[in-house]
């Protein structure tokens, strides 16, 4: 049996792209996406009438409310070829705003709602900012139900677990990048794999930490450099894994057991951890590898969201 199929009798397996082309070929229960991803979908052949359609239906509308309509055609698509959910993440320049969130994922929303789908099978994505965190909260309320992302430490995990969060993206890949630029000469590689790898060791914690606590927020491991990161996860939750780590595990025939579990984790011990927004803010400050990829994220994210709207309005 393939890697893939030993990861699925674990882990649910995200796809994490937005050509929904390919994901058709792995099988996933979800799909997430984000603007890269969008933005590189956009620009290939295949999709370019997904373009062309909202510019000649949606002429008069502002560009904010054409790129909603973009990501919803992207959504429904995505949710033709899946049995579960995907992720629609909402425009990265909000992350520090709670009302302008609010309004334009509820606008997401109404917009999924309009073409007859059910919204419980749609994620509202927000970057895990305090602000994106209490919007967060707010939208899960009204049946709204978000993922919260880039996600880089426990502080991060456990403000939106206690917020009532449905589904949270650690990112593993981008701490191991920053690891390794920190330690430079000092990163050993064959030390610091599988589950020494920095990212893993992360969302390893997370998930014990959450599962100890019974908190229901669900959490699915994002941004994956490697095969052996994945692996070093099997039993969690979820993973959100690219297209081309997805055909590396389909192309290996072997054996995988899991690493994580919820019966492991309640038998473990952890002290609790305080996250009102005082709390919330200086364990941001005091770490200083989530601080720097949370704004790193979310300036790219909005890089490419101006770069999808140069698309619309081209």
């Amino acid at each position: 049996m393939n890697l893939l199929e030993q990861m699925k009798k674990y882990t649910f397996m995200v796809a994490d792209t937005g050509d929904f082309e390919r994901m058709q070929a792995y099988q996933p229960k979800d799909a997430t996406t984000n603007p890269t991803l969008i933005l590189r979908a956009a620009k290939l052949p295949a999709y370019q009438h997904l373009i062309e359609e909202v510019k000649a239906t949606y002429v008069d509308l502002s560009t904010a409310d054409k790129m909603d309509h973009l990501l919803v055609k992207f959504g429904m698509k995505i949710l033709n070829i899946i049995p579960g959910r995907v992720s629609t993440e909402i425009d990265a320049a909000l992350s520090f705003n709670m009302e302008a969130s609010v309004a334009r994922a509820r606008k997401i929303i109404k917009l999924y709602q309009a073409n007859g789908i059910n919204t419980d099978r749609v994620l509202i994505k927000i970057a895990a900012t305090w602000e994106g965190i209490q919007a967060a909260k707010i939208l899960e309320t009204e049946g709204i139900h978000c993922n919260l992302t880039l996600v880089f430490n426990l502080a991060q995990a456990l403000a939106c677990a206690k917020s009532k969060v449905t589904l949270i993206s650690p990112f593993v890949g981008r701490i191991t990048d920053w690891y390794k630029k920190s330690l430079g000469d000092e990163w050993d590689e064959a030390s610091m794999t599988g589950v020494n790898d920095p990212g893993v060791k992360s969302v390893t914690n997370i998930y014990n930490y959450l599962k100890f606590h019974d908190y229901k927020t669900e959490i699915m491991g994002a941004s994956f450099r490697n095969m052996a990161q994945i692996t070093a996860l099997a039993g969690c939750d979820l993973l959100t894994v690219s297209p081309e780590l997805l055909e590396q595990l389909q192309n290996i025939e072997g054996e995988i057991t899991p690493k994580l579990s919820f019966l492991a984790a309640r038998k473990m011990s952890f002290q609790s951890i305080m996250v009102d927004e005082v709390a919330f803010r200086q364990h941001m400050n005091d770490d200083p590898m989530a601080t720097e990829k949370l704004a790193e994220g979310i300036q790219n994210f909005k890089k490419d969201i101006d770069l999808l709207a140069e698309l619309l309005e081209s």
